[in-house]
C-alpha cells in the first residue's frame, strides 16, 4: 500500500482520497484548531473552578500554542521520513489521550502540563494533513482539498467557541468546562478507526534526519518571545520578562546562522533558507503572520469582552460567533471557484472585506456597549467571517504550492508553525493590550473597539503586500 510522494501526472480520474478518507484526514486539522479556540469561552469557568490567575489563564491558551508551534516542523520532517499515515495515527491517538488528561485535571498546574502534551501530539498529526494532500492529489482535487483545509481551520475557530459556550452552559453531568476537552475523545476514537482503514501511507523518497539543534533553537526562541508576553502584564513586568524579550534577537540570529550552515554543509536544516528565499513563500508567510496574529488575538479578547461587561452567558458569547461561522461556511462553498477565477487577487479583495467587517464591529461596540447582543453583532461578524475565510483559503495554496511534493511535510510544517506561533502570539500580545486598555477609562467596550480598529488597519496595510503575489 505504500506510495511514493510523487503524484501522477494530470488530474486523476478518481481521487486517491475519497470523501470519507479526506474528511478523516481533515480531522487532523480540525481538532487541534478546535482545541485552541474552544477553550476561550471556558476560561472564566476554569479560572473560578481551579482558582487560576489571569496570567495562568493566558497560559492555558499560550502553552498549547508554544508546544505546538515548536514541534510542527519536526512533525513534518518525521512524517516525510517515517510515513505520514504512521505519524498521523501517533498524533491522533496522543491527542485523544491528552484531551482526556486535560478534562480530568485537578489543578491549574496539571491542566497546563496536559495542554503542553496536547500541543505536542497535535504537532505530530497536523503537518501530515497538508503533506498527504500535496503528495496524493493533483489538479482540481488538490486545489479543492487545500481550500477545504483553510476553511476547516477557520470554521473550527468560530465553531469552537460556539460549541464551548453550549457545553459550558449545558453543564452536562456537572462537567462544566471539562466537557470542552472530553468532546475530543469520541471524535478522536472515530477518526482513529477511520484512518486505519482508509488512509494510504506516503513518505518522501529520501528520508532526511531531523535537525535536533535547529528544533531546540526554535523552541528556545518561541519560549523567550511568548512566555514574557503572556506573563508580563499580570506579573507587573518583572526584570526577567525584559531580559527574555531582549534575548529573542540573538536566539533568532543563532537559529538563522545554524540553518544557513546546515544547508551549506548539505545537511537537512529544520527551515531551509532556500525555501524561505522563494518570493511567494516569503510574502505568503508575512500575510499568514498578519492574519493569524490578529485573528488569534481577536478570538481571545472577544470571549472575555462578551462574558465581561456585556454580561453574556457562555452560550450567548458563543452564539455571537455564529455569523462568523456562517461566513466560513459560505467560503467553503464558493471559495475554490472564486480562487480559480481570481487567483491571488482574491486575497486583496478579501482583506478589504475583512477590514469593513471589523470597522463596523468597532462602531457597534462604541455605540451600543455594554448593551450588545448576538443580534446586534451579527452583521459585522458575518462580514468579518466571510472576508477572513477567503483570505485563508488561497493563502494555504500559495504557500504550500512553493514546496516540491517530496518536501510536502516540510512546507506544511513551516506554514503551520507560522500559523500556531502567530495564534499564540496574538493571544499574548493582543490579549495583553486589551486587558491593559479595559482596566482604564476605555472599558471593555472601548478596548474591543480598539482591537477591531487595529485589525482593520492591518488588513488595509496587507493589500499592497498581497498584490506582489500577482
Amino acid at each position: 500500500m505504500t506510495q511514493t510522494s510523487a503524484p501522477p501526472i494530470g488530474v486523476p480520474a478518481k481521487s486517491p482520497l475519497g470523501p470519507v478518507a479526506l474528511t478523516t484526514l481533515l480531522f487532523g486539522a480540525f481538532l487541534p484548531m478546535l482545541s485552541f479556540f474552544i477553550i476561550n469561552v471556558a476560561l472564566p469557568a476554569i479560572g473560578t473552578d481551579l482558582q487560576a490567575t489571569p496570567g495562568e489563564l493566558q497560559l492555558v491558551v499560550g502553552s498549547y500554542g508554544i508546544a505546538n508551534a515548536t514541534l510542527l516542523v519536526v512533525g513534518g520532517r518525521l512524517g516525510d521520513g517515517f510515513g505520514r499515515k504512521r505519524l498521523f495515527m501517533v498524533g491522533l491517538i496522543g491527542f485523544t489521550v491528552t484531551s482526556l488528561l486535560c478534562a480530568i485535571a485537578p489543578t491549574i498546574g496539571v491542566l497546563l502540563a496536559a495542554r503542553v502534551l496536547q500541543g505536542a501530539t497535535a504537532a505530530a498529526m497536523t503537518p501530515q494533513v497538508l503533506a498527504s494532500i500535496s503528495s496524493l492529489l493533483t489538479g482540481e482535487h488538490r486545489a479543492r482539498a487545500l481550500a477545504m483545509f483553510g476553511v476547516v481551520g477557520g470554521a473550527a475557530a468560530a465553531l469552537g467557541q460556539i460549541l464551548g459556550g453550549v457545553l459550558v452552559e449545558a453543564d452536562v453531568f456537572g462537567l462544566g468546562w471539562r466537557a470542552v476537552f472530553l468532546v475530543n475523545v469520541p471524535v478522536g476514537l472515530f477518526a482513529v478507526v477511520a484512518a486505519v482503514k482508509l488512509l494510504p501511507e506516503t513518505r518522501a523518497d529520501k528520508a532526511q534526519r531531523v535537525d535536533v539543534v535547529g528544533a531546540a533553537l526554535l523552541a528556545l526562541t518561541l519560549v523567550l518571545l511568548l512566555l514574557p508576553l503572556t506573563e508580563g502584564r499580570p506579573l507587573g513586568w518583572p526584570l526577567w520578562t525584559w531580559l527574555s524579550l531582549a534575548a529573542v534577537v540573538p536566539a533568532l540570529a543563532l537559529l538563522g546562522l545554524h540553518q544557513h550552515r546546515a544547508e551549506k554543509a548539505q545537511r537537512a536544516p529544520l527551515i531551509p533558507p532556500t525555501v524561505l528565499r522563494l518570493k511567494a513563500m516569503r510574502i505568503g508567510l508575512l500575510l499568514a503572520m498578519a492574519f493569524f496574529t490578529t485573528f488569534g488575538g481577536f478570538m481571545f479578547v472577544f470571549a472575555l469582552a462578551t462574558q465581561g461587561e456585556a454580561g453574556m452567558s457562555p452560550l450567548e458569547g458563543g452564539l455571537s460567533l455564529l455569523p462568523m461561522a456562517v461566513g466560513f461556511l459560505i467560503t467553503s462553498v464558493y471559495g475554490p471557484r472564486l480562487q480559480a477565477r481570481y487567483g491571488a487577487g482574491l486575497i486583496v479583495r478579501d482583506w478589504l472585506i475583512q477590514a469593513i467587517g471589523y470597522a463596523v464591529l468597532a462602531v457597534v461596540a462604541l455605540a451600543l456597549w455594554p448593551d450588545v447582543t448576538p443580534w446586534t453583532l451579527a452583521v459585522p461578524m458575518l462580514i468579518a467571517g466571510f472576508g477572513s475565510g477567503l483570505v485563508m483559503v488561497p493563502l494555504m495554496g500559495v504557500v504550500i504550492g512553493q514546496v516540491p511534493p517530496a518536501q510536502a511535510g516540510l512546507g506544511s510544517g513551516i506554514l503551520l508553525t507560522s500559523q500556531q506561533t502567530c495564534l499564540a502570539l496574538g493571544a499574548a500580545t493582543v490579549g495583553t493590550a486589551y486587558l491593559s486598555l479595559s482596566g482604564t477609562s476605555w472599558g471593555q467596550g472601548g478596548a474591543l473597539a480598539a482591537v477591531a480598529l487595529a485589525i482593520t488597519a492591518i488588513s488595509l496595510l496587507m493589500t499592497p503586500v498581497t498584490r506582489q503575489l500577482q
